[in-house]
């Protein structure tokens, strides 16, 4: 007979062989499977029916949960009504091809069958389907595991106003599409006049003249007239010359175009570099008030290693006593051997090195310095200190959704081209740990090295070194989500100047 963690065992391998995305529908599982699984908090009800694969750690109400699973169930859901017959629309095809990252409120897709449904999902999203077999592509692509329109066919197919409400998802796809394709298109469909003028003019409006002239070119060849049109009413947010071959990399230079300009202005004027040894016997000083932990970030994933853990009697969802104890000691350990590797970064960069040619270098060692102790005591798999991380990535609380993981390679030599491509060490500072955060590479630890990465260029232009408060992380939450999420980066640039300043002023631990 067998035991109670053996039975759980053997129902979550059951139900997640038969999961797609983490994604089961009811009458795929046993009762007694699903029974349990829910009573243990390993499966929850997305709508009835539906049901996805978590951890109990995920709390009800939690959004990061729904982040997890929203295009693991938009897959297996579509799949299941209408087979491969199906797209999303042109705009929510845009978004996917073009890097976009956030879960949407509402993801509209066309059908060949059916009428017009809402299905309403967690967290206030929805489904809007529609049936519309003309309007169908003869081909689709794959992305997050839906079928959505190919990139010219949905810069083809969107409206006026997409250019003017999703102005970074058109340029970045203006940038990546190939105008030969939106010449066989278009030549193909004689309706499409207005498309061509409008994707003519939006070429002309982001300084791509070639690829203007190119289609102008064909469609003219083949005798069809039309008037160019601009369909963007704001600025090009990228420079004319640049390109990339992916959109993630042209989300984030966009983004940084966006953001750096605020910075520039609201952050404070660069002290100047100061004395290396008591720069760095100030930042001693103070390291015991540095020393704290940051938030720990969690997917919602039921994955086989947790699958063994729990088969070997190894996990429990609620650590106390001794294993936390272990736990928090290790953590400190680590944090201690990370913040002695950057000291050595410092002294370079207080010396004249260039800061994100050092913290580029050394970023590596940062990180299994912070992780190494707890490998070492077996509370981490060796792997670990591998380096990026290799699986999707949820930061609990917040709506931003991180990278992919197969882009974070070129994210991060992109982060640092711009880094250092950047005069002011305010800017540097700033956008160098948001912007690394929000690309998010490891499974942990991202906070901790996102502080020491705003240290190390802050130390470039003088300015002190830095305690973010952990009364202050509420505060500091808020100011990195507005920025990931709504691209304000005023309030973080404000907060980590109020938090500069009052540690210049810190004076030792209070007796």
């Amino acid at each position: 007979m067998s035991t109670p963690q053996q039975a759980l065992v053997a129902a979550l391998q059951r139900v997640r062989d038969r999961a797609s995305g983490e994604v089961v529908r009811g009458p795929e599982i046993a009762s007694r499977d699903r029974v349990l699984l829910t009573k243990r908090g390993f499966l929850v009800e997305i709508i009835k029916g539906w049901y996805a694969l978590t951890t109990p750690q995920a709390q009800p109400g939690d959004t990061s949960f729904w982040h997890a699973h929203f295009w693991g169930f938009a897959s297996a859901y579509l799949r299941h009504r209408f087979g491969t017959a199906y797209s999303l629309s042109a705009e929510h095809s845009l978004d996917l091809l073009t890097g976009n990252t956030q879960t949407p409120a509402q993801l509209i897709v066309i059908a060949a069958k059916g009428g017009t449904s809402t299905l309403q999902l967690p967290n206030r999203t929805s489904l809007l389907i529609y049936a519309d077999k003309r309007r169908l592509p003869t081909t689709t692509e794959l992305r997050q595991g839906v079928q959505v329109m190919p990139l010219a066919h949905s810069l083809v197919r969107v409206g006026p106003a997409f250019f003017r409400h999703s102005v970074t998802a058109a340029e970045i796809a203006l940038r990546l599409v190939r105008p030969d394709d939106l010449s066989r298109l278009l030549l193909s469909d004689a309706g499409s006049l207005a498309a061509a003028g409008r994707l003519a003019g939006a070429f002309r409006h982001c300084g791509l003249n070639e690829q203007a002239e190119r289609l102008v070119a064909d469609l003219t060849a083949a005798g069809l007239e039309f008037n160019v049109t601009d369909p963007f009413v704001a600025p090009p947010q990228l420079p004319a010359g640049m390109f990339f071959t992916s959109p993630y990399v042209g989300r984030l230079k966009a983004l940084w175009q966006h953001l750096r300009p605020v910075v520039h202005e609201l952050f404070p004027a660069a002290p100047g570099r100061l004395a290396t040894d008591a720069y760095l016997s100030r930042v001693a000083e103070i390291y015991t008030h540095d020393a704290y932990h940051s938030l720990s970030i969690e997917g919602y994933q039921v994955t086989p290693e947790l699958i063994v853990r729990i088969a070997a009697g190894e996990w429990n969802p609620v650590t106390d006593g001794p294993d936390q104890q272990q736990v928090n000691a290790m953590a400190a350990k680590g944090y201690h051997e990370a913040f002695k590797a950057v000291m050595l970064s410092l002294r370079e960069i207080l010396d004249g090195r260039p800061a994100p040619a050092v913290v580029s270098r050394d970023l590596p060692a940062w990180y299994r310095a912070l992780f190494s102790p707890s490998v070492q005591v077996g509370l981490l798999p060796a792997h670990a200190l591998a380096g990026y991380r290799n699986r999707p990535v949820f930061i609990r609380g917040s709506e931003h959704v991180p990278p992919p993981h197969e882009a974070l390679p070129e994210l991060l030599d992109t982060l640092f081209e711009l880094l250092a491509a950047e005069p002011s060490a305010g800017v540097q500072a700033v956008l160098g740990h948001f912007l690394f955060v929000y690309i998010h590479p490891y499974s942990d630890g991202n906070g901790r090295i996102g502080r020491f990465i705003l240290n190390a260029m802050l130390a470039a232009g003088g300015y002190p070194w830095t305690v973010i408060r952990v009364e202050q992380r509420q505060a500091y939450m808020a100011a990195l989500e507005n920025a990931s999420v709504r691209r304000d980066i005023s309030e973080f640039t404000r907060f980590v100047a109020a938090e500069m300043a009052a540690s210049a002023k810190y004076e030792g631990p209070k007796l």
